[in-house]
C-alpha cells in the first residue's frame, strides 16, 4: 500500500475536504500516514484566512522537498501538492516560488486528483532523472459539475463528523477572498445532505456538525416538488434520522440569521446549545468598511432573540483588529461589544492584507504594532471570558460526546453541549459513547470532569 500525508490547515471545511480527499484516494491504494518521511503522496490542504499562511505553507514545502530528496537517495520518490484556497488563489505563484511541487489543486477540483496523480505519474516517468523540478499539473478551474455528485461516499466510522452542506459566499466582505477561491454561494440538494446523513449515522456517527462558508444561507433544492429549504428545515429533516443525537453547524453569518432558524435553537433538542456567529468588530464604522452587511444593534439584537428562546446558549465569535482606518474609538467599541456579550469562545486576528481584496487597498492601514497592542488587549478580555465560562461550569452534570484518546495515559477527551474541551479519566470503551460527567474543575482552554456514576 501506498503511503499519503495530508497536512490540513484552517477551517473546519478544509477537514472535511481532507477526510474526502482520503476517501477518493483509498481505492487507488493510498493509507493514511502521519508520518511524512514515509509518504508516497504528501498533501497541503491550505487556508488562505489564517494570519501567515502562505509563509507556513512555504515552509512546510521546503521541509518537503529535503524529505524527498532523502528519498530519492534509496530509489523513492514523493509527490508533492498543494490544494485549498491559497492553492486556488495563487497557483502561478506556487509554481514560480516552489517550482519542485507537482500539483496544484483548487477546493472545487480535488474529486479529479486520481486523474491528477495520473498525470504527474506520467511525467515523472518521462523527466527520469531530471530533479529540481515537479512536473507542474496545476487545477484551479471551477467546474460546471459539483464535485459532491462525484464524491465516493466515505466508510470511516467517526463519532462526530462533519458534512459539507454550503461552498462559496456572495458576501464579498472586503477583507475575505473566499468569493474567489470558493466561488459563488452553492446549496447541496437537501436530499444528498440527508443521505450523506444517514450514511454517517449507520457508520456510527451520534454528532453531525453542517459546514458552508456561510451556511445559514443554505437554500438547498427541494424534495419531491416542495418548496426551497432553508437551514432551519435541514436541521429538524437531520434531527429525525436514527441515531444522531447532537447537530451543530457553523460558520454563520448574522445576516442571515432567520427567525425560523432562532426558533430551531427552542425546538430542536439536538441541536446544540451553541452558536459560532462572527461578528469581526463592535464599530458600525468599519463594519460598513467590511461591508459585513450587518450592524453593532441588529448583532445583539439577534443575541437577545436566541437568549430568549435558548437561554443557556453559549455564544462564539471571529474578530479582526487593526482594519484599514480603525480608530482607537472603533477599537474600545469593539471591547464594549465584547464585555456586553461575554463570548465562551472566540477567535481573534490582526488584520493582514489578502492580495486581491479591496481592503489591502483601502488607506490608512494601521501600523503593526498598534494592531499588536489592540490585539493582545482584546484577546485578555476575551481570555477572561472563556476561563469564568469555564469555571462556572464546576458542579454541573453535562452530556459528554468522548471524541478521541487524551494526551496523556488514561485520559479520554470530548466535548460538552457548549463545545468546552472535557477532559476525563477513563476507559478506552467510553470512545465514541455520550456519557454524564460531573464537571471539576474549569481551566483556559477547557474543563476536566469524572464519569457521573449512576446510582
Amino acid at each position: 500500500m501506498q503511503k499519503l500525508f495530508i497536512k490540513t490547515y484552517g477551517c473546519q471545511m478544509n477537514v472535511y475536504d481532507s477526510e474526502r480527499i482520503a476517501d477518493i484516494l483509498s481505492p487507488m491504494g493510498y493509507g493514511l500516514t502521519e508520518n511524512p518521511d514515509e509518504a508516497d503522496l504528501a498533501i497541503l490542504n491550505t487556508c488562505h484566512i489564517r494570519e501567515k499562511a502562505e509563509q507556513k505553507m512555504y515552509s512546510d514545502l521546503g521541509r518537503l522537498r529535503d524529505r524527498r530528496d532523502e528519498r530519492r537517495q534509496d530509489k523513492q520518490d514523493m509527490i508533492i501538492a498543494v490544494g485549498g484556497c491559497v492553492a486556488q488563489a495563487e497557483g502561478a505563484e506556487i509554481m514560480r516560488q516552489a517550482p519542485y511541487v507537482d500539483i496544484v489543486f483548487g477546493p472545487q477540483a480535488y474529486h479529479r486528483l486520481p486523474e491528477m496523480i495520473a498525470r504527474a505519474k506520467r511525467a515523472k516517468d518521462a523527466k527520469e532523472g531530471k530533479v529540481g523540478k515537479g512536473v507542474g499539473v496545476v487545477d484551479t478551474d471551477f467546474p460546471l459539475e459539483s464535485k459532491f455528485d462525484t464524491l465516493p461516499q466515505t466508510e470511516v466510522s467517526r463519532a462526530a463528523s462533519f458534512l459539507t452542506i454550503q461552498e462559496g459566499c456572495d458576501k464579498f466582505c472586503t477583507y475575505c477572498v473566499v468569493p474567489y477561491t470558493r466561488g459563488a454561494e452553492f446549496s447541496r440538494p437537501a436530499g444528498d445532505i440527508l443521505e450523506e446523513a444517514k450514511h454517517l449515522a449507520r457508520l456510527g456517527a451520534k454528532e453531525i456538525t453542517l459546514l458552508g462558508q456561510n451556511v445559514n444561507a443554505y437554500h438547498g433544492a427541494p424534495i419531491l416538488g416542495d418548496k426551497e429549504w432553508g437551514l432551519a428545515r435541514l436541521i429538524r429533516a437531520v434531527a429525525d434520522i436514527d441515531g444522531i443525537e447532537r447537530i451543530r453547524y457553523v460558520t454563520s453569518h448574522p445576516s442571515d440569521m432567520t427567525q425560523d432558524l432562532i426558533e430551531a435553537h427552542r425546538d430542536v433538542p439536538q441541536l446544540m446549545p451553541y452558536l459560532h456567529l462572527p461578528v469581526q468588530a463592535g464599530s458600525n464604522r468599519v463594519l460598513e468598511a467590511m461591508n459585513r452587511k450587518h450592524t453593532r444593534e441588529s448583532y445583539l439584537e439577534i443575541l437577545e432573540q436566541l437568549r430568549q428562546v435558548r437561554p443557556d446558549i453559549a455564544l462564539s465569535s471571529d474578530f479582526i483588529v487593526g482594519f484599514p482606518g480603525e480608530s482607537d474609538k472603533d477599537f474600545e467599541q469593539t471591547l464594549d461589544l465584547v464585555r456586553q456579550v461575554r463570548y465562551a469562545q472566540a477567535y481573534s486576528f490582526k488584520y493582514s492584507i489578502r492580495p486581491g481584496t479591496p481592503a489591502g487597498l483601502m488607506e490608512l492601514q494601521v501600523p503593526e504594532e498598534v494592531k499588536s497592542e489592540r490585539l493582545q488587549q482584546l484577546q485578555d478580555v476575551l481570555n477572561e471570558h472563556q476561563l469564568d465560562f469555564n469555571k462556572a461550569s464546576v458542579g454541573k452534570v453535562m452530556k459528554v460526546l468522548i471524541e478521541r484518546k487524551g494526551r496523556h495515559v488514561g485520559n479520554l477527551s470530548g466535548r460538552s453541549p457548549y463545545m468546552q474541551s472535557v477532559t476525563i479519566e477513563g476507559n478506552d470503551r467510553l470512545l465514541g459513547q455520550i456519557i454524564d460527567v460531573e464537571i471539576k474543575s474549569g481551566h483556559a482552554n477547557g474543563v476536566r470532569g469524572s464519569v457521573k456514576l449512576v446510582s
